[in-house]
């Protein structure tokens, strides 16, 4: 079975959507399952320098009681889930490209979540600055990839276009958020699902799959 997952790094509940699809599937241990990363970037116009974070986001959500009411209800959902959420640490809103690149590149190892996991840990809970490159390579090394050949691939400005690609996919796939997750490019579902509506989708696709074999 074939899963998509349509999400950004800068995303605490695409963090959480995560983690509860990954106890669903450990849920059903014989499930034959491929997890793709598909980059998505909520807010792909902010510059390589990123913006101060809180000045940002009291912007978007109209507010600072506003913001950190929403990241108040996002750090709950995360602690039920094991995930640590330390918003007063996070300095700088992110463009998160080079981190999508990355990811991408990463699959090639078979690391692509390891390393998506370590970039989220990193801005979320230690906030680190995902678009210095320092801190950047840092999460790479800690997420047991070589920081010497991360380094010369980000250089490269190779996958930038993969990247731009998922983004255009998933407009085609009407994805007006994230996360979102596409199962064997049939069925869709939007949103930090509970972990009883991923299983619920899981042995849907499972049966209709073994059926049709």
């Amino acid at each position: 079975m074939r899963i998509e997952v349509f999400a950004d790094i800068a995303c605490p509940w695409c963090y959480i959507g995560e983690k509860r699809l990954e106890r669903a599937l450990q849920q059903r241990p014989g499930l034959e399952v491929e997890l793709e990363w598909k980059p998505f970037q909520l807010q792909p116009g902010i510059p390589p320098e990123g913006y101060p974070w809180e000045e940002f986001m009291a912007r978007k959500f109209g507010g600072l009681e506003r913001m950190r009411s929403a990241f108040e209800q996002v750090a709950r959902a995360g602690r039920a889930e094991g995930l640590e959420f330390n918003f007063g640490r996070v300095a700088r809103a992110i463009n998160t490209a080079d981190g999508h690149r990355l990811i991408l590149w990463a699959a090639r190892a078979g690391r692509q979540w390891p390393l998506a996991d370590a970039l989220f840990r990193a801005h979320f809970t230690d906030g680190k600055n995902l678009n210095d490159p320092g801190d950047l390579l840092e999460v790479v090394a800690s997420a047991g990839l070589d920081r010497e050949a991360a380094r010369e691939f980000l250089a490269s400005g190779e996958l930038r276009d993969a990247v731009e690609e998922s983004q255009r996919l998933a407009e085609r796939f009407g994805v007006q958020g994230v996360p979102f997750f596409v199962f064997g490019r049939k069925y869709a579902l939007s949103g930090a699902q509970p972990v009883e509506v991923f299983l619920q989708v899981l042995d849907h696709v499972a049966q209709e799959q073994a059926t049709a074999s």
